[in-house]
């Protein structure tokens, strides 16, 4: 039975996560972006060590391809190639959102069956990453950054519930104003959402070339410019 090792570092969430097809076999998370540099080594041996596996045992690796953070990304691409190509083991790209969207199905199961799913994941000021999907984790619209205002979504919500979630979403709380849509705070992202995506790659051997394989990352990175001092 496969068993995959699942890497999520688009958030300020660091979560590693292996299970197989009967299940979440372990989970490691750490909510700090500064530290998902020196923690996700130790993250990953947490969990193997919780699920009483070696290096070896692990059939392929699932990991956030984006978007999200364009540090956060990097890191977690850069440790799943490292495994796979020490493995020899096949690398799989999971789409952070589509992943948010079978987790809020998964933690959630009274939602309507005909609402739609808009998870996001915060860019920057009033812009948010963010995509459409049904109750199955299926795609309605394309992954694309938005600036939110009060007419986003208008005619999706003209005919649908949308239920906005993720940490993108506080933001348009008091923006998007119409009784279709829903607001959830209390959702977390986790590595363990992408196992149900991360299987049935796996399953019809849908991997990524580990060599030129890299983040989407939606956004050209802009590096911010320190603020000078005036004393």
């Amino acid at each position: 039975m496969a068993k995959i090792l699942c890497v999520e570092t688009g958030t300020s969430v660091c979560s590693v996560a292996i299970g197989d097809e009967n299940g979440i076999l372990g989970v490691r998370e750490l909510s700090d972006p500064k530290a998902h540099s020196t923690m996700l080594p130790r993250l990953i041996n947490d969990v193997l060590t919780d699920a009483s596996l070696t290096p070896s045992q692990i059939s392929a690796v699932a990991v956030s391809k984006g978007p999200g953070s364009y540090t956060g990304l990097r890191i977690g691409v850069s440790m799943a190639k490292g495994i796979c190509y020490t493995s020899g083991i096949p690398l799989i790209g999971v789409c952070s959102l589509q992943a948010m969207a079978v987790g809020l199905s998964l933690s959630h199961p009274n939602i309507p069956a005909d609402a739609i799913l808009c998870p996001m994941i915060d860019a920057r000021r009033m812009e948010v990453y963010c995509a459409l999907y049904n109750l199955e984790g299926e795609p309605v619209s394309d992954v694309r950054a938005v600036v939110v205002d009060d007419n986003s979504f208008a005619e999706y919500l003209e005919d649908h519930i949308i239920i906005f979630f993720g940490n993108g979403s506080s933001k348009c709380k008091d923006v998007i104003k119409n009784k279709n849509a829903i607001f959830i705070d209390s959702f977390e992202h986790s590595a363990r959402f992408m196992l149900p995506l991360a299987l049935k790659a796996y399953n019809n051997e849908e991997f990524e070339d580990i060599a030129y394989f890299e983040p989407f990352y939606l956004k050209d990175f802009v590096a911010s410019t320190p603020k000078k001092k005036i004393f």
